[in-house]
């Protein structure tokens, strides 16, 4: 569908949306009071010239519209519809410049945190923190943004939703070798799921991962951590995942790297091991590689 006309009257609209606030400061609109009702409604043709750029799928465009009518709507002092404008803007950026998407939901978040709307504000963290991720490859500032957004759903009780951004946290600190950080937040996270019902078979999941980084430091850390994680945990202890990191410590202690692969091997025929997984199996790895290299 050709929504080429679309764009031409979202223009036109925009261009008399300028005129309505021009005129909205002028000496005669102050004189006779309809200076406030003028930006209302340039306001609302900036959102509909919005829309029909969006139709055109002219996103900066989009963008540039939304964002003009969140600056009226704080000039008319409407905190909601301000930071509702500045999401809109965000989204339709997010298709064309993420970093204006990142400045116009950061307005958004502050005017949120401002009203005490900490859920919503933790929400639009997890948006920031995911155009660092996936566009902008900017690992350290989309962790920054994540452990803010569980900060504020801590702070309003939503544990399940503040542990699911830790856990982003976590996986990353691992990839970038925080590994120290990394074990505080899985074994945090596993001590806050394993009394749940629902929660608890995951809590394994997070002492295997604390263990493994644990593994990569030190091996005496990583085998007192597992005994530790079986005393606080005892399901842990028959799981496929303690009876690997068992098999595993034991190849690392005899310095045998195709017990250690063969241990891997097995376990992965059975659970799938992902990505970040294998990438930390293979750190220690190498580790007894070197081990060996270094007794030759």
């Amino acid at each position: 569908m050709d929504n080429s006309g679309k764009e031409k009257e979202a223009i036109q609209l925009m261009a008399d949306a300028d005129k309505k606030v021009k005129s909205s400061g002028s000496f005669l609109g102050g004189m006779f009071g309809g200076g406030h009702h003028k930006v209302e409604e340039a306001c609302e043709m900036y959102c509909r010239a919005a829309n029909m750029f969006k139709m055109a799928k002219n996103w900066s465009a989009a963008g540039n519209a939304f964002c003009k009518a969140a600056r009226l709507h704080m000039q008319l002092q409407n905190k909601h519809d301000c930071a509702t404008s500045f999401i809109d803007a965000g989204n339709a950026y997010k298709k064309s410049d993420p970093n204006e998407a990142i400045k116009c939901l950061n307005a958004a978040v502050d005017i949120y945190t401002d009203m005490g709307r900490f859920t919503i504000a933790a929400k639009h963290h997890i948006s920031i923190a995911e155009i660092f991720e996936s566009e902008l490859v900017d690992i350290e500032k989309a962790i920054a943004h994540y452990e803010q957004a569980a900060d504020y759903y801590k702070g309003e009780e939503s544990n399940s939703s503040a542990n699911k951004c830790l856990l982003k946290v976590g996986a990353y600190c691992a990839q970038l070798e925080q590994y120290q950080k990394a074990i505080e937040i899985y074994e945090q996270v596993g001590a806050n799921t394993m009394d749940n019902p629902l929660l608890k078979y995951s809590a394994k999941e997070y002492f295997f991962k604390a263990s493994l980084c644990h593994f990569i430091v030190d091996e005496l850390n990583a085998k007192i951590a597992v005994e530790k994680y079986e005393e606080m945990f005892p399901a842990f202890s028959d799981s496929r995942e303690c009876k690997l990191l068992k098999k595993l410590l034991e190849a690392h202690e005899e310095q045998n790297s195709e017990a250690f692969t063969e241990a891997v091997k097995e376990f992965d025929s059975i659970s799938r091991l992902d990505q970040w997984h294998t990438t930390l199996l293979l750190r220690i790895k190498k580790t007894i590689q070197s081990d060996e290299g270094d007794l030759k």
